[in-house]
């Protein structure tokens, strides 16, 4: 339809008050369009109402309501910066630590249901494998590699594919040693992304909700933040055999 009115997606964009490539994004079906976006859409491409219609079942998710806009914003983001006080993030998460973080946040839930969370979670981190995927830095605290969440087994698992990951120089960890003591962020979870063509969004996360914030001064004090603990973390080089030794003592906890 934009192209019947002889519009690049730039023009189209400035008519609609966003990027050209927000509007390659949507028609390549990696971001869902805004309600008003797409009220928007109709009014400048004269199409009585057809994107406001699709907008409920295009919209529709897998992911909880609070989640959505942030998974979607890192399929496209260039930079994804996490700090991680409790659990190992999504997208490094084994099949079997997902599985024994939904059960224990909800035992009642069925076996199907539980396969089909364990399921998103893995296709979501399917991300990391793409030739465009993003560039992935984690602060993990240390409590992250000690609890060991699902059993000595699955711990020593989810952290040897931590360190595999590393090795393979797709992803870089650091741990936040007990040692630093108190440092910022302790209080919750992080995720910073950065775009080509757009200005950088934070994602705080808890029990049940999430906040996606892009207010220009909030976000960069997120970033002054995780500099902070960044600092404060081991390096890279000094935080791998740290994690593969945490990982051999899950292992001979289950001998």
């Amino acid at each position: 339809m934009r192209e019947d009115r002889g519009l690049s997606q730039e023009r189209l964009g400035e008519l609609v008050f966003c990027s050209g490539a927000y509007v390659g994004q949507i028609e390549a079906a990696t971001r869902r369009p805004q309600e008003d976006m797409s009220e928007r859409f109709d009014s400048v491409l004269e199409t009585g109402g057809h994107f406001a219609r699709l907008y409920p079942p295009v919209t529709r998710t897998r992911f909880a309501e609070y989640f959505t806009a942030a998974a979607e914003l890192q399929a496209v983001a260039l930079t994804i910066s996490e700090y991680a006080p409790v659990l190992v993030p999504g997208l490094l998460q084994t099949p079997e630590y997902a599985r024994a973080l939904f059960r224990s946040a909800q035992p009642l839930r069925s076996a199907a249901e539980t396969d089909d969370l364990v399921s998103l979670r893995m296709d979501r981190a399917r991300l990391l494998e793409g030739p465009t995927s993003p560039m992935l830095r984690v602060v993990l605290d240390e409590s992250a590699i000690r609890r060991p969440i699902g059993g000595a087994a699955t711990m020593a698992g989810q952290l040897s594919h931590l360190a595999a990951l590393m090795r393979e120089h797709r992803i870089i960890v650091q741990v936040l040693p007990y040692s630093a003591g108190a440092r910022a962020l302790l209080e919750g979870a992080l995720s910073l992304m950065t775009f080509a063509d757009a200005p950088p969004v934070a994602y705080l996360e808890g029990p049940h909700a999430g906040q996606l914030v892009d207010d220009p001064s909030t976000v960069a004090k997120c970033l002054l933040s995780y500099d902070f603990v960044r600092a404060a973390a081991l390096s890279p080089e000094a935080s791998l055999p740290l994690i593969e030794s945490a990982a051999e003592e899950h292992a001979h906890g289950q001998e």
